[in-house]
């Protein structure tokens, strides 16, 4: 079977004004596996479903780099990062994230600092008039990631350290305003961390600036696979790259939230601290909000699947939210069920917050097993919470990417936890 002929119009501004809802929608109308569209005027072949995810992430199919949009790279993942690498290169240098985000020692060090530095700035708000739970999740964060790994910050940075890390998400799949302040978050980051790699190097970082071990030291020594070190400006990248997506961890402290305040049944189970249903309640978060739309590559070379071909270089779209919702995977897919996990824990090709694929040798996120640890730490200091939720809109506009509460989630009225 060819494709067909007829020329594709481009989908780009229909994808902004849909939002979530494009992908699925199309792939519903065509009744087929895949949709062919075009996107910034590159061919695009979308997929979805468990065996896409096999596909996808098979690199002798579909590979990273030259796929990332500029606008993606000018924002969210930063260029000459792990994420736009394919092949040996990209294994060696996702081994330098892996052996911080995979070591179980780091993990429980890293949820421990935000658990701490939520205590702290939770043991404030009894005070104050309101709390935006994201807002704050998204400080709490930026302060225990950062001293996790190793990069100083004096008390007054933390605030605008995080605003510029939650820009930088905030703004990578829009046009307009949120995309520039993105853009300025990222240079400002970038030029900073970049002067600390290279204090490291030289050895005239400050006390306790990246001290052995941590993400900081890790990057400023590591040596790509062709012995060179990283550049100080590839080198802020990375840096980012550990410290980013553990701070987007706000938006899924922001969903548990709004979990808890649709369905307050949930809440007795997660204040006891039950890790089998803590950990549930968090796949299920992961689940059912939205976050990733879907993730691209780029075709290798001609290869077909499910008899449909896919030219070489084509943009290829693996659908993560439409998977996440399909009836044919999961019982009552627009219900939020947590206990579905209970029966069966999340298959790593049906479950895809952060990517599939192997991890060691894919591209799936090598965060992802932070991103859960640290929604375990926070999930139950939530539900433990004595707080009211006043009048606010909390809606979540599948039209804006990424979703979120539109009000941030505000609380009033907080008292400390009984358990103290």
């Amino acid at each position: 079977m060819k494709p067909s002929r007829r020329p594709l119009s481009d989908s780009s501004l229909p994808l902004l004004a849909a939002g979530y809802a494009w992908l699925p929608s199309r792939l519903r109308r065509a009744g087929a596996p895949v949709v062919r569209a075009r996107l910034l005027g590159r061919h695009t072949v979308a997929l979805h479903g468990p065996e896409a995810v096999r596909f996808f992430y098979d690199e002798r199919h579909v590979r990273r780099g030259g796929a990332l949009p500029e606008p993606v790279r000018g924002t969210l993942f930063g260029k000459g990062g792990v994420h736009g690498l394919d092949g040996q290169a990209h294994r060696a240098r996702k081994a330098m994230f892996l052996s911080l985000l995979a070591d179980e020692e780091q993990l429980t060090a890293l949820a421990g600092r935000v658990a701490a530095a939520w205590d702290r700035s939770v043991a404030s708000w009894p005070e104050r008039e309101r709390v935006v739970l994201f807002d704050e999740a998204g400080r709490i964060i930026t302060e225990g990631v950062c001293g996790w790994a190793g990069i100083p910050q004096d008390e007054g940075d933390v605030a605008p350290v995080a605003r510029d890390l939650l820009a930088m998400v905030d703004g990578f799949a829009t046009a307009g305003p949120r995309h520039w302040r993105a853009r300025r978050a990222r240079g400002r980051q970038e030029r900073r961390l970049a002067r600390l790699v290279n204090d490291v190097r030289a050895g005239t970082a400050g006390p306790g600036a990246a001290p052995a071990g941590t993400a900081a030291d890790v990057v400023a020594r590591h040596r790509d696979v062709d012995g060179r070190p990283l550049t100080p400006g590839v080198a802020a990248v990375e840096l980012l790259n550990f410290i980013r997506p553990a701070a987007a961890v706000s938006w899924f402290v922001a969903y548990a939230a709004h979990a808890l305040h649709r369905r307050p049944e949930y809440r007795a189970r997660l204040c006891e601290g039950d890790p089998d249903h803590v950990g549930a309640f968090v796949h299920e978060v992961r689940r059912f909000y939205p976050f990733a739309p879907f993730v691209g590559g780029r075709a290798v070379t001609d290869v077909s699947w499910r008899g449909h071909p896919v030219p070489a270089g084509a943009l290829v779209l693996l659908d993560v939210y439409g998977q996440h919702h399909d009836e044919g995977l999961w019982a009552d897919p627009y219900r939020f069920r947590p206990e579905r996990f209970l029966d069966r824990p999340p298959r790593g090709d049906e479950l895809v917050p952060q990517g599939g694929g192997p991890l060691e040798t894919g591209h799936r996120c090598p965060g992802e097993a932070a991103t859960v640890r640290l929604l375990k730490a926070l999930v139950p200091r939530l539900a433990r919470l004595d707080y009211r939720v006043p009048p606010q809109d909390l809606t979540i506009s599948l039209r804006r990417i990424p979703a979120r509460p539109r009000s941030g989630f505000v609380i009033v009225g907080v008292r400390p936890p009984a358990d103290g």
